[in-house]
């Protein structure tokens, strides 16, 4: 059986180093993302997941293939907010993009993985859903992705289907040191709730997805692993 597998997100970051890895471990990557990356390990399909209408097109594109066996939904989308000074518009579209697309992506997949008694779904959530300051909206967007994966699970065990959530930690892609520059408060803030005194390489957090699409973990389903260098344990040093 061929192994085709969808990241959404997948141009850089988490999302990027999980198709190298998924890759060299044998599945077939679908890339799926605004920019179209250099050598990405696999297809890619550049799309705008924030546009429903775009994503319900690809969504049918993808179903019409019926040989898609995987998904890893990683596109997402964070504001830093005071909890008093949440914008309403601004927290719609923050659980819009981090749910809505998997939401559309993964029903459109289910034919297919039904029909081979074989699925694997690996939802991106965070380390905000025990509770951080400033991320109102985006805690709550994975807070609830996190329960939509034990929906997954539940329903979809006995197709041989399993969902999965793998919840980062702070993580050294471009985008955290774009917004938390070394020696700045941010990166101290940081670091002062990893027990390990460090943040995750992207390649870390992909060795997670990996563990989760092998078959290594088919009896494993409807969890949340943490890679976080124990900061999910809620020590304070």
């Amino acid at each position: 059986m061929q192994k085709n597998i969808v990241i959404t997100g997948a141009s850089k970051g988490i999302g990027r180093a999980s198709a190298d890895l998924l890759s060299a471990q044998g599945w077939s990557v679908i890339g799926i993302a605004r920019q179209i990356p250099k050598d990405f390990p696999g297809e890619f399909v550049a799309a705008d997941l924030s546009d429903s209408d775009e994503t319900a097109r690809l969504a049918m594109k993808l179903a019409a293939r019926g040989d898609i066996r995987g998904i890893v939904n990683n596109v997402g989308l964070a504001r830093p907010e005071v909890m008093g000074e949440v914008d309403p518009a601004v927290f719609a579209l923050v659980l819009d993009l981090n749910l809505r697309p998997v939401l559309q992506l993964t029903q459109a997949l289910l034919p297919a993985m039904r029909a081979a008694k074989f699925g694997r779904i690996i939802n991106i959530t965070s380390l905000v859903t025990r509770g951080l300051p400033h991320r109102t909206s985006y805690a709550a967007a994975k807070a609830a992705l996190e329960s939509l994966t034990r929906t997954m699970a539940i329903e979809l065990a006995r197709d041989g289907i399993t969902a999965n959530a793998v919840a980062p930690g702070p993580t050294e892609t471009e985008l955290f040191r774009a917004n938390n520059a070394p020696g700045s408060k941010g990166e101290a803030r940081y670091l002062a709730q990893i027990p390990m005194q460090r943040f995750a390489k992207p390649p870390e957090i992909a060795a997670a997805v990996a563990f989760l699409a092998s078959d290594a973990a088919a009896f494993i389903t409807g969890q949340t692993l943490f890679v976080d260098g124990g900061a999910s344990l809620g020590l304070i040093l």
